[in-house]
């Protein structure tokens, strides 16, 4: 199980918690498997992982299909309305919501919905999903009247030099939640911090880490998360 890098992550987590004054208990550590195989993260069940995140929705569900019952899927790329049906009784948290059309879908259905999160685009790149800043509180009122329950954000920052790039949008992340969280009590949670940044997430509050290539190695198809 050398190739499973999780304990290191843990160390990593455990002296960023301790730098922020915060407790391990207030961060989440959902290891995202996307591209490599169940038999891979059934390595990392095995060392006592239980939380699991996938982008698309065929590999979340033939992954979920694989791994013990007891695993928190959470689904964390962007959803189109037509999968909504295949995602959502699978998962626990959508960190992607971004538009008031996928919320209508996804409240449709038998049964509660799990709750979102709010994707923002807090770098306002063109390129990227999410929802404007200026626009997210409108949106997250809109979803709420829907029935569908914002439990926080989420945010991929622009790609910087140095994990210190990422510091000032999560900072600004953290004060829309704030902002948030003053009209609507259940908004709690930040969904911030990848491999390359996740230390520096933590010390600005985030409360959900999404680790992929820390845990895993490299992606098998192209790119990394």
């Amino acid at each position: 199980m050398a190739g499973v890098k999780l304990h290191e992550v843990e160390e990593r987590i455990d002296m960023a918690v301790a730098r922020a004054g915060r407790r391990r208990s207030d961060v989440k550590l959902v290891a995202i498997g996307k591209s490599h195989p169940v038999e891979t993260l059934r390595e990392a069940y095995d060392l006592g992982q239980r939380v699991f995140g996938e982008n698309r929705a065929q590999e979340l569900i033939a992954k979920a299909a694989g791994l013990p019952d007891d695993v928190d899927w959470h689904f964390v790329g962007h959803l189109q309305r037509n999968k909504v049906r295949n995602v959502r009784p699978t998962v626990s948290l959508l960190h992607s919501m971004d538009s008031v059309r996928l919320g209508e879908a996804w409240v449709k259905g038998p049964g509660v919905a799990p709750p979102v999160l709010v994707e923002v685009n807090i770098g306002n790149e063109p390129q990227k999903p999410g929802i404007a800043v200026d626009d997210v509180e409108q949106i997250v009122d809109q979803l709420t009247s829907r029935g569908v329950e914002v439990r926080g954000v989420m945010a991929v920052p622009p790609v910087g030099s140095s994990a210190e790039d990422s510091r000032p949008y999560f900072r600004d992340l953290r004060a829309l939640r704030d902002r948030l969280a003053a009209h609507n009590p259940g908004v709690v949670e930040l969904s911030m911090g990848m491999t390359d940044d996740f230390e520096v997430a933590i010390e600005e509050g985030s409360t959900l880490i999404r680790v992929g290539r820390a845990i895993f190695g490299p992606r098998i198809s192209q790119g990394t998360v």
